[in-house]
């Protein structure tokens, strides 16, 4: 059996697999995937923090909502890094490397009110949402159909989350 090789333009490592997608194909998904990854396990802890944090009248709806959108962003950081290892790459989820590769900016930590922590999570979805939705056209660039559909799925979820947070902050 073949040994793992680091790439030339990765630090990843790939495994042999025989998945019909050519190495530099998997090369280039695995590396908006891992980008996905970072970015998904930074925005669930932030996702917890308000969820630990948050104060005020609406804490009890607010310390739920926040619990289910950490679940669920846990749900979407399992399939990205399943997906990369199925591709023969290497998964890199730890949390030094999540906080270095984040596409999103560190949450304030001086913010207590539901409100606030809305906007903080609004914030992120947003961008982590436009990731998601430039990945399924890059994907399918490559030609990778099945993680462009994967990308489309986690999509219309994030959108819709998105949709909630912002529906709390219209007046």
């Amino acid at each position: 059996m073949a040994t793992a090789q680091v790439t030339k333009n990765s630090s990843i490592r790939f495994y042999p697999t025989r998945i019909d997608l050519s190495a530099e194909v998997r090369e280039g998904v695995v590396s908006l995937l891992s980008q996905t990854l970072a970015t998904g396990l930074d925005l669930k802890t932030q996702a917890k923090q308000a969820h630990w944090n948050v104060k005020g009248l609406d804490f009890y709806q607010l310390h739920e909502l926040f619990d289910t959108l950490a679940g669920e962003l846990e749900g979407y950081v399992d399939m990205v890094a399943e997906r990369i290892t199925a591709l023969g790459g290497t998964a890199m989820g730890t949390a030094r490397i999540a906080a270095n590769e984040s596409l999103i900016p560190e949450y304030p930590f001086d913010i207590v009110n539901g409100i606030e922590h809305i906007q903080a999570l609004a914030e992120r979805y947003a961008t982590y949402g436009a990731h998601v939705r430039a990945a399924i056209d890059k994907t399918d660039e490559l030609g990778d159909a099945d993680t462009a559909d994967l990308y489309t799925e986690m999509s219309r979820e994030i959108d819709k989350r998105l949709w909630f947070l912002e529906a709390h902050l219209t007046k």
